[in-house]
């Protein structure tokens, strides 16, 4: 009988994952790490905020560090004889190699001089095995025909999120580099000929009040129903997108998207809003409807009308939005109507919490403002007098009052039927714009025109505009000279009843 060749079976490697492929991973550097940590006094401070006992591929190597990392919590001394010690105690010496792999660790490294570097890179892989395992996962998931696509999509968008918010931190950075950078950017705005450091809202009173939106800002404007929140910044994204060329994303959570770009077009051509629903228009009105929308197409406007639209699918939009088109500046209309974590299973108060909290985590992350729409509770109505709202009207959530850097109030007196105020002047068409909180600012009040057959707000010519304290106490008041038209230059001395230098402007 012939000889038959017989082919050798084939051991797996028990490091491979079922396609063949070794997890990431750097044994090498992992050991360099422990053995530098325990070479060096305080060594282990480079890397707490980098590696997790999980960063480590080799489950000896993770109880290792965490042994080591108990100890710096413990504010105990960290050398090769604490960590037998605490090894033997905890009866896992044996386990991880016994007191003569751990002698080993520190014979491989001469001192700790890139222990950092090699942390990070133990970081790199730990992360891409994590990717591996989310993937994986999700894949599962996604051929699993009970499971619905809006939950996969949920879950894949929050444990991709976790694993980016739980790894990928910011370094904490000296002093002297964000001077340097906060005096660039005092020379850059100084060059400005508006005299604005953010993102202007084309409304000449509130921009000297804010300087603009400042990056990072969550700014809060809030007004209890027909008060013209969303026409406010409705007409606040069209001057940032048609007269300073700023691209602008907008989330419409309450209106359809055509309904806003409706609204947008009847503000720009001020043609009636019966004869463009029915599209009643004559010759000359379809010429000055084409001409006058010519502007708006070309705007840098993005809406977005996702009804209910989840924190984890905004956000990551919003990140979307920035990389693509550089967006800077992103408006919400309304915050009450966003959902928080599916897991979340608390109170509305405690969603409309996180969901607060998470958007100003975008801002930051994104380095633009946000701009949220906000309910206001009906204790506005029960109140006797001018019915001017107050930060504890706020809706459902105490946290937005905490997280927001600025926090708008709309107020029409004239909707409460007040046509005067006490001085006897006109209030009819009039909207009173209070900053109820500025955390880098001044607070105030001051007026624009707000044009109810147009739904659109515009800066108004004269009006009286107040400066407040923390307090709430007028310390100025001051009839504006503004023209139609509007100026862009900051609160003067001259504005502000002041002739001297900082020891007697208002403290702000």
């Amino acid at each position: 009988m012939a000889n038959k060749k017989i082919t050798p079976v084939k051991k797996s490697n028990p490091l491979t994952l079922d396609y063949g492929k070794i997890p990431p991973q750097a044994l090498d550097l992992e050991e360099a790490v422990l053995g530098a940590i325990m070479l060096e006094k305080d060594a282990i401070l480079s890397v707490l905020d980098i590696l997790i006992p999980d960063s480590f591929y080799k489950e000896a190597h993770q109880k290792i560090y965490e042994v080591a990392y108990d100890l710096s919590h413990q504010e105990k001394p960290i050398d090769l004889l604490t960590i037998i010690e605490e090894l033997r105690k905890r009866g896992t010496l044996d386990e991880v190699g016994g007191a003569s792999y751990i002698t080993q660790l520190t014979s491989r490294i001469g001192s700790a001089a890139h222990l950092e570097y090699h942390a990070r890179i133990v970081a790199q892989k730990f992360i891409q095995r994590e990717l591996i395992k989310v993937s994986s996962e999700i894949q599962q998931k996604a051929f699993d025909e009970s499971i619905d696509v809006d939950d996969l999509l949920d879950f894949s968008e929050r444990e991709l999120l976790n694993i980016s918010e739980g790894h990928i931190k910011k370094e904490t950075v000296k002093i002297n580099r964000l001077i340097a950078e906060a005096i660039h950017q005092i020379e850059e705005a100084g060059k400005r000929e508006d005299n604005l450091s953010g993102v202007p809202s084309g409304f000449t009173r509130l921009d000297r009040l804010t300087s603009g939106w400042q990056k990072s800002d969550l700014i809060i404007i809030a007004a209890r129903p027909s008060m013209g929140k969303t026409a406010l910044v409705l007409s606040m994204a069209r001057n940032i997108a048609v007269d300073h060329k700023r691209p602008i994303a907008f989330f419409s959570l309450e209106m359809s998207s055509i309904q806003l770009v409706n609204r947008l077009i009847i503000g720009e051509t001020q043609l009636p809003s019966d004869k463009l629903r029915n599209g009643r228009l004559q010759n000359y009105e379809w010429e000055q409807l084409e001409y006058k929308i010519k502007d708006l197409e070309q705007a840098p406007i993005y809406i977005d009308d996702t009804p209910a639209i989840s924190i984890f699918e905004f956000r990551a939009k919003c990140r979307r939005l920035k990389q693509k088109y550089d967006i800077q500046a992103v408006v919400i209309d309304y915050l009450q109507l966003m959902t928080g974590p599916r897991e979340n299973t608390g109170s509305r108060e405690q969603e409309v919490s996180n969901i607060s909290r998470s958007l100003k985590s975008v801002a930051k992350e994104l380095d633009i403002p946000i701009i949220a729409l906000s309910q206001l509770n009906r204790s506005v109505e029960m109140r006797s007098g001018n019915k001017r709202p107050q930060l504890s009207d706020l809706r459902e959530s105490g946290a937005i009052e905490q997280d927001a850097d600025l926090v708008i109030f709309i107020h029409r007196p004239e909707y409460y039927g007040l046509d005067t105020d006490e001085e006897g002047n006109s209030l009819k068409g009039i909207a009173e714009i209070i900053l109820a909180k500025h955390r880098n600012g001044p607070v105030g009040e001051l007026q624009l025109k707000f044009i109810r057959e147009y739904a659109k707000f515009i800066d108004m010519e004269g009006g009286i505009d107040y400066i407040q304290d923390e307090n709430g106490n007028s310390l100025v008041k001051f009839q504006s000279r503004l023209n139609a038209e509007g100026d862009s230059g900051k609160l003067s001395n001259e504005d502000l009843g002041l002739s001297g230098g900082f020891d007697e402007a208002p403290p702000f």
